[in-house]
């Protein structure tokens, strides 16, 4: 794999490429000339426009022979394992559901790459969820920062990425952890970007008088899910097996900001309600990261702020 730095002949694997991320990693993986499978739960709306480009499989986390089959038909040299239940708010409502999916899940598939016996790399969608609470002295984020989750989700992010450092050292297998912060960009759904975005396109058209936000104020780290993937893809080229990296842009932006410039774009003066009901029970007030080990890999974020959230809100104008 270090070697070579195109799919020429070789096949890549991408769990969850029904995805925000993944869909967008299978169409980097389709133009690096790869053989791309994506596996899908239930719709291929995110990957419509490349079906006939990809191998589509139907898999369910929770299934022990999906994943299996998913590794054998593929016989991948690269697994992109981005399929989770990715949702903070869901994860407190269903925590058993969350590490079905996202713990016992990337198990199963870790014992499945393990039997199939080409010993792939293995690139895991981890989450700086499991950073949590963070103090002004530990600003930006390294990755030896101790783990201060603020929801289940997070919880279950910890535990699998644990779990990958443990898979490595036990049985060598070639994991490399991507500690991935907010990502932004067309098709994301249920992010704070993407709620203001479907309320402004909604606004636009007459659709709502006004739009209802949660907590303004925390800082938060965004980076394009472009720049995101072609960061997955650094680290499948050039990570070094058994370590963690931040994928981040380590720009820190006040929500509120972000909101000014998404209105900003609107084609029309846009009310705004503040909703305590949308607050969530622990959110972080300050979170940006220091990517410093990946730029060391020749990486390094190209798609500014503005750019994501204006193709973002053009997205969500024509999904209105």
């Amino acid at each position: 794999m270090k070697e070579q730095t195109d799919g020429r002949g070789r096949s890549v694997l991408i769990t969850g490429c029904d995805g925000f991320i993944g869909s967008h990693l299978a169409e980097l993986m389709l133009e690096k000339g790869f053989n791309v499978y994506a596996t899908i739960l239930k719709s291929d709306e995110n990957i419509s426009h490349i079906k006939g480009k990809i191998n589509i499989l139907k898999m369910d986390m929770t299934k022990k022979a999906d994943l299996e089959a998913a590794v054998e038909k593929s016989q991948a040299d690269v697994i992109f394992h981005m399929a989770a239940q990715s949702y903070v708010l869901p994860s407190w409502s269903d925590m058993e559901g969350t590490f079905e999916v996202n713990v016992l899940g990337t198990v199963r598939l870790f014992d499945a790459a393990r039997k199939g016996g080409r010993n792939p790399i293995i690139i895991f969608a981890s989450s700086s969820a499991g950073y949590g609470m963070t103090n002004e002295s530990e600003l930006p984020i390294k990755e030896n920062k101790e783990f201060k989750p603020s929801s289940p989700y997070a919880v279950s992010k910890i535990s699998a990425d644990m779990f990958c450092y443990l898979y490595w050292r036990a049985y060598g297998m070639k994991i490399v952890r991507a500690r991935i912060f907010n990502t932004v960009g067309p098709r994301k759904r249920g992010n704070v970007i993407a709620d203001f975005a479907q309320m402004i396109a909604e606004a636009e058209k007459g659709a709502r008088q006004k739009i209802s936000v949660g907590n303004l104020e925390p800082v938060l780290d965004f980076t394009d899910v472009r720049d995101t993937s072609n960061a997955l893809w650094t680290l499948a080229e050039k990570g070094t097996y058994g370590e963690a990296y931040n994928v981040c842009s380590s720009n820190g932006h006040k929500i509120k900001d972000v909101l000014d410039i998404m209105i900003s774009f609107a084609n029309k003066d846009i009310a705004v309600e503040v909703d305590p009901a949308k607050f969530r029970p622990a959110d972080d007030p300050i979170f940006i990261g220091d990517n410093t080990k990946l730029r060391n890999l020749g990486w390094e974020p190209e798609i500014s702020i503005e750019q994501s959230l204006k193709d973002t809100l053009d997205y969500w104008r024509k999904m209105v």
